[in-house]
């Protein structure tokens, strides 16, 4: 993995609402490997914080979201179309 991908994995880890199977599917890294990646790549501490964080997280695993499909967005969230902002 390139440190841009490391660096990747890392923020998304660190995202509550990022699960441990997009994860999987983006970089082909299972929970465990996660795991290991930000063991070996944040510093003792940090890596406590974020285990503690994570552990019992329900949005951490698909199977236990209590939502089926798309996220929370805010009615005042700009519109991204074809990756530019759309104007109102």
């Amino acid at each position: 993995m390139t440190i841009y991908d490391i660096d990747r994995v890392i923020e998304m880890a660190w995202e509550d609402r990022t699960t441990f199977e997009a994860i999987q599917f983006q970089f082909g890294l299972k929970e465990q490997d996660v795991i290991e990646l930000m063991r070996r790549e944040l510093k003792p501490s940090s890596f406590k914080l974020w285990r503690k964080r994570v552990q019992g997280r329900f949005t951490k695993h698909e199977k236990l979201r209590s939502f089926d499909k798309g996220r929370f967005k805010c009615s005042r969230q700009k519109q991204i179309t074809h990756n530019k902002i759309s104007k109102r």
